[in-house]
């Protein structure tokens, strides 16, 4: 496994998301990039391996490929005519940032439900919500998901 198959993998990866909201399985990415789906398979791993992406439990299928998520969760961004999903509060202000553009986050109270309007415009946060890290930093991905 090369360093450039990785890198050539992980950018169709981020491609796919951006372009779409929709995580590419590896076939996907193999067709795209003119690869064998093996090799991608095993730059999949690698990436998970190395906190790039993480894959739903015993497959090789996205879970996400932070800021993005490939699986529908309560922080949903909206920029650029589209929207996508964040796997949390903190990469739902990651997207505009990879972006580079103002977003619209839709966002809810962890404790109440309630609607918390924030996001991002002229390049600056805003609205009234603290995002409560309930896991120290260096222990996330202990289990991320969790997380």
């Amino acid at each position: 496994m090369t360093d450039g198959l990785v890198r050539t993998v992980r950018r169709a990866i981020y491609a796919e998301l951006e372009t779409t909201g929709d995580a590419p399985a590896v076939a996907d990415v193999a067709r795209v990039c003119g690869l064998a789906a093996p090799s991608v398979a095993a730059a999949y791993r690698e990436l998970a391996a190395s906190h790039v992406v993480v894959l739903q439990p015993g497959t090789l299928d996205l879970w996400s490929a932070p800021p993005f998520s490939a699986v529908a969760t309560a922080f949903r961004v909206h920029a650029r005519a589209r929207s996508w999903y964040a796997p949390c509060a903190w990469d739902a202000f990651g997207i505009p940032a990879a972006l580079g553009c103002d977003a619209r986050i839709e966002a809810r109270s962890g404790w109440t439900g309630e609607p918390i309007p924030c996001g991002v415009a002229h390049a600056r946060p805003y609205g009234e919500g603290v995002i409560h890290l309930a896991v120290p930093a260096a222990r996330f991905w202990d289990d991320i998901v969790f997380t």
